[in-house]
């Protein structure tokens, strides 16, 4: 039997420990050793998926063709204050 790879990770110690001590199994993911997704979840409409896909290609496109120069330049000088842990006007 190949050894478990432990994680340094505090909060997937703590899943793997609170599992452990009420007898469930624990499912993680072997890239990030976080805990997957339960299999009884109902699966997503493929159709409705590609339809918010879609929607959100176009929406920030859209939206910046809309807007005046001036609007973009506003925008973007308050997105900046934020990065740099500013308070925005």
């Amino acid at each position: 039997m190949a050894k478990k790879k432990t994680s340094t990770d505090v909060s997937v110690t703590t899943f793997e420990i609170l599992h452990d001590a009420t007898g469930e199994p624990t499912e993680t993911n072997s890239r990030n050793g976080k805990p997957t997704k339960k299999k009884d979840q109902p699966e997503k409409n493929p159709a409705a998926v590609a339809l918010g896909r879609l929607g959100g290609l176009k929406g920030g496109k859209a939206k910046a063709a809309k807007e005046l120069k001036k609007q973009r330049a506003q925008i973007a000088r308050k997105a900046a204050k934020v990065r740099c842990n500013l308070s925005p006007k």
